[in-house]
């Protein structure tokens, strides 16, 4: 998503700061969830107000998505689920960046092997000259043109699932079906107004009591969720739904970056019993820990938020090989991929580099 400084706006607001996508008023931190709202369709009708049209058609763009970046990585795990990976795909910048933009500094040259940029803001002014708002992943650009076509994230994953389905492997799952979705929804938008963002709240709090009372939402939330999955596999219905996805990028930075470097330290994800074996349980599923990399996430948030670690320091745990331990949830009966079928292998060139998973 947005690069996140929690940096106050009293004296601050300036094309370089309205980048970052996020701003603390009254010690609170919010975010700027205004985004690029075109949608890629299967018919690619304008939108209802007024967006363009953009048609699914494989090959013609290009999802760019962070490893360390939670949002990002929910798209990134979609994508393999559905079998999308030679219909759009994939670059994926460093998990640092500047005041100005995400880089393609892990490739050779510095530079997207497709779109030829060094920065994703390349994209964004290509199609929006000085773009002022946040230069984020997840983006979807258009090849031939280097536009950014949008950076919506919620939607980018729901139109993978809907608009995409033609494209589908055989036996992809449903990630959004039809008799699921009003429960899907409103799952959804407390675990993120609560959790995905709930962590961000406590990390970029600006005075002792917007903390407390975002510590206070966050573990009411993660205690709700610790109830509701005691009985029940998945978050909704017996399968791996969107609501999954979403919560699941979170639970995996959870014990890595949130525990300490966002103080969510009344308990880490491990000593949750119901979290941390569904957390496992997942990681452990084809297209879920195959895309996690704990090295990047931790070189994001400890080296970017300055105004948090000012040493840059990355600290070199938490031990990792709980993830793969037996987590015991098939107990519970449920099927992870409906009447479909895991993925299969990740494509080459997208694995995680060795050492940086749960190895």
């Amino acid at each position: 998503m947005s690069q996140e400084t929690g940096q106050s706006t009293d004296s601050t607001t300036s094309p370089g700061f309205s980048t970052k996508g996020a701003y603390v008023t009254g010690g609170e931190f919010n975010r700027d969830t205004n985004y690029i709202e075109d949608r890629i369709t299967s018919n690619g009708a304008a939108g209802p107000n007024g967006e363009p049209g953009w048609p699914v058609e494989p090959g013609r763009y290009r999802l760019i998505a962070a490893r360390a970046c939670p949002w990002a990585n929910r798209a990134v795990i979609v994508r393999r689920l559905l079998g999308l990976e030679e219909v759009i795909s994939l670059g994926q910048p460093g998990p640092t960046h500047d005041s100005r933009s995400w880089t393609f500094d892990l490739d050779e040259g510095g530079r997207d092997p497709v779109l030829g940029i060094e920065r994703l803001q390349e994209a964004y002014f290509k199609r929006f000259p000085n773009y002022p708002r946040g230069i984020t992943v997840p983006a979807i650009v258009e090849v031939s043109s280097g536009q950014v076509v949008t950076n919506n994230f919620p939607q980018i994953t729901l139109d993978l699932s809907t608009e995409w389905r033609g494209f589908h492997r055989p036996g992809a799952p449903d990630l959004y079906p039809h008799s699921l979705r009003h429960e899907i929804d409103e799952v959804n938008k407390r675990v993120f107004t609560e959790i995905n963002n709930g962590v961000y709240r406590c990390g970029f709090a600006g005075s002792q009591e917007a903390y407390d009372a975002a510590y206070e939402r966050l573990w009411t939330a993660l205690d709700w969720l610790e109830e509701r999955l005691e009985g029940q596999r998945f978050l909704v219905g017996d399968s791996i739904t969107e609501a999954d996805v979403r919560l699941f990028t979170t639970l995996a930075r959870f014990d890595a970056v949130y525990h300490g470097h966002f103080k969510c330290n009344r308990q880490k994800l491990s000593e949750m019993p119901v979290l941390w074996s569904y957390a496992r349980d997942l990681f452990q599923t084809p297209g879920f820990g195959d895309t996690i990399d704990f090295v990047q996430i931790k070189q994001h948030y400890y080296i970017v938020h300055e105004d948090i670690n000012p040493t840059g320091i990355a600290p070199r745990g938490p031990a990792l090989s709980g993830w793969l331990t037996e987590h015991g949830r098939e107990s519970l009966g449920g099927r992870p991929f409906g009447d479909g079928t895991p993925p299969g292998p990740v494509k080459a060139g997208e694995e995680v580099p060795p050492g940086h998973g749960a190895e």
